[in-house]
């Protein structure tokens, strides 16, 4: 078999496993304190490999074979806090091809089980600010193609249509009573999935607003407020890695663009586990840590309206399982062993799901 076929059957291969596929589900959520205000969750963790990174996985995969970047039998190497590794496992074992995950060394067993199964090769690394640098080297090492998710997540997808997160959340609000959203509420990993949606949408000419909550160990808040004020600064660093994994980053991203986001908050991180209890709670199953951030971004939108007098419908995204995290964010001696509060946390989110204000939450806005 040519190069050239080879790719051309991996390409065929990926797309039979996509029409094998259905949809994830729009999922209404009730805020009591805000009437007239509709939530939805769109429910990523249905996919085959749990998380909203297979839809990302995917894109990668055929950007890279679309450019030429995949070799039969070469290794694939991946920069990642677990999800997207997950899914980009997956499609390397569809493909027949070794894959090697280059992730923090705090990453939860449960990713990393989920990884092994697919038959990728987990590489640990203490600083999480070094994981590019080690992919390439690997990449190197092994004669293998770097995917480089933190690059390339922005441009890899159609963003046009072609069933991306963005043109899917739109079809299923086709029947609401509010069908156009005023805010679509997400978080940064990459960047990929803010820049997905706010380019749809402006595509499409919505009004929807794009607002990315961001963890609390993370630059992204910072650096999208400094561009607001003409000052952003691209070589913002942070040395610690985000508790909340799967979002925020040590560094600015390639793929964030702060462009095509309309609104950020900057989200403490006992707030966002406290808000994935509340929302596993009234779901009836666990979610994972971003999950919560993004419920806190959903209450912010919901403030902002209902304080200009405004009603229509939020939608946000449940980015993974919270299975996921059954010995982290679901085991109370990870919260003692790490001085998070819970109890104040939980009182503060119930109280603002009636109503009440949630302090601490810094909100950044680009001026119409």
């Amino acid at each position: 078999m040519t190069r050239r076929d080879w790719m051309a059957t991996a390409i065929a291969k990926i797309e039979a496993d996509f029409n094998r596929s259905a949809d994830t589900h729009l999922i209404p959520l009730q805020l009591p304190g805000y009437p007239g205000i509709d939530v939805y969750l769109k429910d990523e963790s249905s996919h085959p490999t749990g998380s909203l990174k297979h839809r990302l996985a995917r894109s990668l995969f055929l950007y890279a074979l679309a450019n030429g970047w995949l070799r039969e039998g070469a290794p694939v190497i991946e920069a990642s806090s677990g999800s997207t590794a997950v899914s980009e496992a997956y499609f390397a074992r569809l493909l027949g091809l070794p894959f090697i995950a280059v992730i923090p060394r705090g990453t939860s067993a449960e990713k990393i089980a989920a990884i092994e199964f697919y038959g990728g090769r987990c590489h640990l690394v203490d600083d999480a600010g070094a994981l590019g640098s080690e992919s390439e080297r690997l990449a190197r090492q092994t004669g293998g193609h770097f995917m480089d998710q933190f690059t390339y997540a922005e441009r890899a997808t159609d963003w046009r249509a072609n069933n991306n997160i963005a043109e899917s959340i739109y079809k299923q609000m086709e029947r609401e009573p509010h069908p156009i959203p005023e805010w679509i509420v997400c978080s940064p990993g990459t960047g990929g999935t803010s820049a997905t949606l706010g380019r749809y949408a402006r595509y499409r000419r919505h009004a929807t607003r794009i607002l990315c909550a961001d963890p609390e160990i993370s630059v992204f808040f910072d650096y999208y407020n400094g561009c607001l004020q003409g000052c952003g600064d691209s070589a913002l660093r942070n040395a610690q890695g985000s508790r909340i994994e799967g979002i925020g980053r040590p560094k600015v991203e390639a793929s964030f663009l702060s462009t095509c986001i309309d609104a950020m908050v900057k989200v403490p991180d006992d707030l966002s586990l406290a808000a994935m209890r509340w929302v596993s709670a009234s779901l009836g199953c666990r979610v994972g840590g971003s999950t919560g951030t993004n419920f806190v971004g959903v209450l912010a939108a919901a403030r902002k309206m209902r304080d200009e007098g405004r009603v229509g419908s939020i939608v946000t995204i449940m980015c993974d399982s919270g299975e996921r995290y059954a010995h982290s964010y679901y085991n109370r001696d990870w919260y003692l062993e790490r001085q998070i509060n819970m109890v104040e946390t939980d009182a503060a989110i119930a109280a603002a799901v009636n109503g009440a204000e949630l302090a601490g939450v810094p909100f950044a806005a680009l001026q119409d």
